[in-house]
């Protein structure tokens, strides 16, 4: 007859009395909003941790725990604590009420400058992007030779999780691009295996939002069209995929489809543009895709470009990234998501 750890004399694994104390925490209490991330300290070798965002600071949620708990474990990852849902979400809110009474600098409360944030979900396993996915943004690429046809259905293409880079990353223009791009992009969570989901019930499957800056080097793109290849290289150079700066979860958004994203380079505002304008909606990108390619808790889907650039403009030349450029991409009303443009031999070690 099998024992359990408790009955063989052994102490459980964090991990599992994780997931105890967080099956007995009412899932629906919503005392403080949660925004989660994944920090590490600026110290070399420190380990990722997860966070939470509270007043602009960082918080060590796990510290925060043990320090109303110190008997309990809690996720050594982002992702394992998007996997138990509302619960987990739940015992982080928990978390925040604590670090909420404590100091800046007291191992729970850090402050921003103090830590380096990573993309929120650095070990996803899916970061799927949505492509041709805004109207306006279509007849920008089609007047560009960016694209041939206007799709009937969502399409899509796969970001490597290894350019995914945190908030204030620097990231490399590489030698010899000289129409670096971007693209603020809504960008969906997955918070539970969703697999031959209806479009009319795909919201209980998404944890949260965040952002994507879909970094796209123009003149490789319009290589790659013209040989047939679809977007993969132009996209997938190191530092071309922004993700961040939190993952903020659906109980601070009334409606994701109904929010307004900006772009601002040098401070100096290029686009500001509303997530209602996409062909497809999240319940139909997921239904799409779904039917066939199962998706895992923590699994990214960025939703598509907006209109509005650099490549659609009449001035584009003037537009496209350089190095010393500050680009800072925002949903309206959360902390921007900032990417610093660094040429090749200024790479940060």
């Amino acid at each position: 007859m099998r024992q359990d750890a408790e009955t063989r004399g052994e102490r459980p694994q964090p991990e599992v009395l994780w997931y105890f104390v967080a099956s007995l925490i009412d899932p629906h209490d919503a005392t403080r909003s949660v925004r989660l991330l994944t920090f590490a300290r600026r110290e070399l070798g420190a380990e990722p941790k997860v966070g939470g965002w509270l007043d602009g600071d960082i918080v060590d949620l796990g510290a925060a725990l043990r320090r109303a708990h110190p008997e309990d474990g809690f996720p050594t990852s982002l992702r394992s604590l998007v996997a138990t849902g509302p619960s987990g979400f739940a015992v982080a809110r928990r978390a925040l009420d604590v670090a909420a009474k404590a100091r800046v600098g007291d191992g729970v409360r850090l402050r921003r400058d103090e830590v380096l944030l990573l993309p929120p979900i650095p070990d996803t396993r899916l970061f799927f992007c949505v492509g041709k996915n805004n109207k306006s943004h279509l007849n920008e690429l089609m007047r560009n030779q960016l694209i041939k046809e206007i799709p009937k259905e969502p399409t899509g293409f796969v970001k490597l999780s290894s350019v995914m880079v945190g908030d204030d990353a620097a990231v490399v223009r590489p030698h010899g691009i000289t129409t670096l791009d971007y693209e603020p992009e809504l960008t969906f969570v997955i918070g539970k295996r969703a697999f031959n989901v209806a479009k009319a019930g795909a919201l209980p499957y998404i944890a949260g939002i965040t952002l994507t800056n879909d970094l796209t080097a123009r003149q490789v793109q319009k290589q790659e069209v013209a040989s047939g290849t679809r977007f993969w290289t132009s996209k997938n150079m190191p530092g071309f995929g922004p993700v961040g700066p939190y993952i903020i979860t659906l109980d601070e958004v009334a409606d994701p489809h109904d929010l307004w994203i900006t772009c601002a380079v040098n401070g100096e505002q290029r686009m500001r543009v509303h997530t209602g304008d996409m062909i497809f909606r999240i319940g139909e990108v997921l239904e799409h895709f779904s039917r066939w390619m199962p998706f895992e808790p923590g699994d990214l889907i960025a939703m598509g470009a907006p209109a509005g650039v650099a490549v659609g403009q009449p001035n584009a030349e003037e537009l496209y990234l350089r190095p010393g450029d500050v680009v800072e991409i925002a949903i309206e009303g959360f902390a921007p998501l900032r990417t610093r443009i660094v040429a090749p031999e200024e790479e940060e070690a």
